[in-house]
Parts: structure tokens; C-alpha cells; sequence
């Protein structure tokens, strides 16, 4: 069977194979990782998902009983080439079963039937699991980082930030929606150098922060204040 839904390419850091001999099944799981942002990758057999998987791939979603093999088989070669991750959906609830796949790399087992928003959730613990925060860049409205390089950018122009100051932005950043804390900061930006700091380190440096990002400063677009609670990036 040739590739039953292909869109891109992408990046293959974004790429997902599904091997699926179910034709209206495959398409169903790649439409699900279609919209979620990745690129699906949709076959139908042990060879087809060799010859996927060269260009690589961040995740194999592997059925077990394929027309020209097992997909233990095809999960044994993709873990001698490494360390993609693979999760089998299978109709197969036999403990024996369960128990083959891990043993031959598996890091999940999902059983058929199942609801197609838990396989995505899985997918992504999985990937979190496995690549950890890998995340070089990060965008939010005009804002931009390059994790690597240390520098930031709004609206296309370079800011110029202290040590602790871009620290500080990078904490917020890789906590996008969550609350950080005035404790967190302090325990992860200055106490872990064992540095003293004086009561209002922490409101001294996100001030100066504002300053430099913020277009209006006291109606701030970026860093916002959860009242009683801490910081956070955005909305």
C-alpha cells in the first residue's frame, strides 16, 4: 500500500509514521496529527514504514499484525536505529503481547478501540518523555529567543539584556501559561549561585525587564502579574 496521507514536509523534527494496514484508520490518525501541528506519514506495512522511517521521524505509531510482518519486527529495527520513540495501537489486549512489545523497545501500548484525542495525548507525554525540552527558539507576539544563542528580538530589533535579566525572560519563557513564582525565581536565578539577595531583587529586575519589552509598561503585553501568586509570559 502506498503512502495513505502525506503532507509536507514539514521538518522531520514535527514527523509522525503511522503504520496501519486500516486504511480509514490511518487517515482518521493522521488527520488527528495534522491539525495538532505535526507532519503524518501514513503506511500500511513493515516495509513501507522501514522506507518512512529513513528520512526519520520523532514518533512510529506501530499496529502489530501488518500484511508482511509483525510490528515487533519493525520496531526492533527502528530501536537498532536508534532511539525514536514507538507506540503500538493494536486490537491484541493479551498481557503475552503487551509484555513482547516493551521488551522489544515499545514506550506505549494502546489498545483498539480507543478515543483518537487519548492517543494524541499520549503521543505528546511521550515525546516530552523522550526528547525533553529540546526547544531552541520561542515567538509570542513580537517577541523572540534563540535559546542557544542567548539573544532576543522585538519586533525585529535586538534587546540588549543583563545576564540575570535575560535569565530571568528565559525562566518566564520556558513556562509559557504557568504561573512562575517570585520563590521560583529566586531559588533558580540567584539562590542557586548562592548569592545574597536583597527583598526586592526579584521586582527590581522584572521592572527593568518591562522597560526594554514592554510598549507601555504599566499595561504590560509581555510579563504580567498574577496578583498573589507570581508571573507570567502572556496571556
Amino acid at each position: 500500500m502506498a503512502d495513505i496521507n502525506s503532507e509536507g514536509p514539514i521538518k522531520n523534527s514535527k514527523k509522525i509514521i503511522i503504520v496501519e494496514d486500516d486504511v480509514l484508520l490511518n487517515k482518521a490518525l493522521c488527520k488527528v496529527f495534522l491539525n495538532a501541528g505535526y507532519e503524518a506519514i501514513g503506511v500500511g506495512s513493515v516495509k513501507e514504514g522501514l522506507h518512512a522511517f529513513e528520512e526519520g521521524a520523532v514518533l512510529m505509531i506501530i499496529d502489530i499484525g501488518l500484511p508482511d510482518g509483525e510490528g515487533f519486527s519493525l520496531c526492533r529495527k527502528v530501536r537498532e536505529r536508534g532511539e525514536t520513540p514507538v507506540i503500538f495501537l493494536t486490537a491484541r489486549d493479551d498481557e503475552p503481547d503487551m509484555l513482547r512489545a516493551f521488551d522489544c523497545g515499545a514506550d506505549d501500548y494502546l489498545v483498539k478501540p480507543f478515543p483518537l484525542a487519548v492517543l494524541l495525548k499520549h503521543a505528546q507525554a511521550v515525546l516530552r518523555r523522550t526528547r525533553g525540552d529540546d526547544t531552541q527558539e520561542f515567538c509570542y507576539r513580537d517577541l523572540c529567543m534563540d535559546f542557544a544563542r542567548k539573544r532576543v528580538t522585538l519586533c525585529g530589533e535586538e534587546v540588549k539584556l543583563t545576564p540575570k535579566e535575560y535569565i530571568l525572560l528565559e525562566l518566564l519563557a520556558r513556562n509559557r501559561k504557568r504561573v512562575v513564582t517570585k520563590q521560583m525565581m529566586l531559588e533558580q536565578i540567584w539562590d542557586a549561585e548562592g548569592s545574597y539577595v536583597e527583598k526586592n531583587t526579584v521586582h527590581v529586575t522584572l521592572s527593568r525587564l518591562r522597560k526594554k519589552m514592554e510598549p507601555d509598561s504599566a499595561n504590560p503585553l509581555y510579563i504580567k502579574t498574577v496578583f498573589g501568586l507570581g508571573y507570567t509570559l502572556g496571556e
